[in-house]
């Protein structure tokens, strides 16, 4: 018992004497903020930080929020309440002091205080400070974090966490003096396992005498990553191309019903687009208004009100002017250029120019990460939308009766109407379908593009691109013309722009079209024929 109680004894004066140390370090630290240099502040933060003090935290969080002040030498911490405390004892401070000056900081001292953030939140309770923290750490690469890493990453249960954090040291050990080829070795394979930009990064900036077989193992490395990222990124433009395409056939699908079963050339057609992205606008303030619950349902209830809205105005538009117009396109484009252009007036008058906010439900927030591919939530629904709608149509158009009578008319006017088939209504009724759907069309397009006036114009020219590639009237010409300038339009704009990369796929199409001027899928019958 005796010899146990002088092993406590000694014990205690060892945790003494390391507190006592602990506290030297970080008093001594303290007087560098008042010296105003830069260099000083930044020294200042790193032994704070490493001391162990139970005040390190408050005070780099002071200095980063401009809350640490200094006043003839007296240091003091000015808490988010208001109130003023020493950082030499955590007491509360007296009488304020004259001429409190904060610490000032530039973006050397700035990566000071995220690497000491991070090395002192390691060892947080809370796993998505722990993960936040080991994401400092890596980005810093500071080797006095290295260990409260390597205790954090023995204690830590969080399986995503620990992953993080392992990274973080390996990023550390990399850079870091003095460390063995066994270790860096274990690093280079952690940051390839890694594989991202970042990784690929600090492999390729090994410091200057590193370890022959370190190099040779992060140049190995440095190739994996690089074809990994190769691959990713081209699977990364093809679901982008997918996600344009299906945008495009949204738009141009209405398009292809009027253009290939009328004949007319509708420049308003990109205004019934706009027309469906404003009645979402005003369904979903009509919902915050009144009923804020079914916020999360809103884009459901706007898609038959989108589509009645558009199909609608479309009718009327077919029936006072379009009807009088047939068998002159030159003419219908002329007059629905001008129906634009009074659709906009008149939507700039109700709802004025500037842009209207349409909100996001949260089920169509955040993204899907699949190993290098990110697929964010309101891109894949929106591409389930436009094949469901395209499915939908096609289903109405072989499977009923309207979709019969449209395409007899489409193939042949004048013998359908001496079947029975009063084509005038049959018109007016494909007309209201196509405004319709390009209606609900603005519905999906309300959640990737800003809803004003000017909405339709985006997209009214690669419709129309999209219905004379894919062939006018054909549906299924419609999907596989919209999928293929989206994506070969994707694939273009890394390396011809954005602008450039749309003219020269417009040179391309009307190359097609010279050697075939209906299109992939070109519709028949005796009358297209002729």
């Amino acid at each position: 018992m005796i010899i146990l109680r002088h092993l406590l004894a000694a014990f205690a004066v060892l945790i003494g004497m390391a507190s006592s140390a602990f506290a030297g370090v970080y008093e001594d630290a303290l007087p560098k903020f008042a010296a105003d240099s830069y260099a000083e502040t930044d020294a200042a933060i790193s032994a704070v930080a490493g001391s162990g003090h139970p005040l390190s935290l408050k005070v780099v969080e002071a200095v980063r929020d401009g809350r640490l002040l200094v006043s003839s030498g007296q240091i003091i911490i000015r808490e988010p309440s208001g109130n003023l405390i020493s950082a030499v004892t955590g007491q509360a401070f007296g009488p304020t002091p004259s001429g409190l000056k904060p610490v000032r900081i530039n973006n050397r001292v700035r990566r000071a205080i995220e690497a000491a953030l991070g090395s002192l939140t390691l060892l947080s309770s809370d796993p998505a400070a722990r993960l936040q923290a080991a994401r400092a750490v890596f980005r810093s690469r500071d080797e006095t974090a290295l260990p409260n890493l390597e205790t954090a990453i023995t204690q830590e249960t969080d399986a995503n966490v620990k992953g993080a954090l392992q990274i973080a040291r390996a990023a550390v050990l990399l850079g870091a003096s003095g460390t063995s080829t066994a270790d860096r070795l274990k690093a280079v394979e952690a940051l390839q396992a890694r594989g991202d930009q970042d990784a690929l990064a600090l492999l390729s900036t090994l410091p200057v005498g590193v370890q022959p077989e370190v190099a040779d193992a992060a140049g190995k490395a440095v190739e994996s990553i690089r074809s990994r990222l190769a691959f990713w990124n081209a699977l990364q433009n093809v679901w982008y191309g997918i996600s344009l395409g299906s945008v495009l056939l949204l738009a141009a699908i209405g398009l292809a019903i009027t253009f290939g079963t009328m004949g007319v050339i509708n420049m308003a057609h990109g205004e019934m687009v706009m027309l469906g992205a404003y009645t979402t606008f005003v369904v979903q303030e009509a919902i915050r208004t009144y009923a804020p619950e079914l916020f999360g349902i809103s884009l459901f209830l706007s898609l038959p009100l989108a589509f009645v809205v558009a199909g609608a105005v479309g009718i009327l538009i077919e029936r006072t002017v379009i009807r009088f117009l047939y068998g002159r396109p030159l003419e219908t484009l002329l007059a629905t250029w001008g129906l634009s252009l009074i659709l906009q007036q008149t939507v700039r008058t109700i709802f004025g120019p500037t842009n209207r906010e349409v909100g996001t439900p949260a089920w169509m927030s955040g993204a899907l990460e699949i190993g290098g591919l990110s697929l964010t939530y309101n891109r894949i629904a929106i591409v389930i939308f436009a094949f469901a709608a395209f499915a939908t149509l096609l289903l109405v158009m072989r499977y009923t009766s309207l979709g019969l009578y449209m395409r007899a008319v489409t193939q042949n006017r004048r013998m359908a109407g001496s079947m029975g088939i009063r084509t005038n209504r049959i018109d007016a009724l494909a007309f209201g379908l196509g405004s319709g759907v390009a209606g609900i069309a603005g519905v999906a397009l309300s959640q990737i593009d800003n809803v004003s006036p000017n909405l339709g114009q985006s997209y009214i020219i690669d419709s129309f691109m999209v219905v004379v590639f894919g062939g006018v009237g054909n549906l299924w010409g419609t999907l596989v013309g919209a999928m293929t300038l989206g994506i070969a339009n994707k694939f273009l704009e890394p390396y011809a722009g954005a602008v450039l990369g749309k003219i020269v796929l417009l040179v391309a199409i009307i190359l097609f079209i010279q050697r075939r001027p209906r299109g992939l899928f070109a519709l028949r019958g005796r009358a297209v024929e002729a």
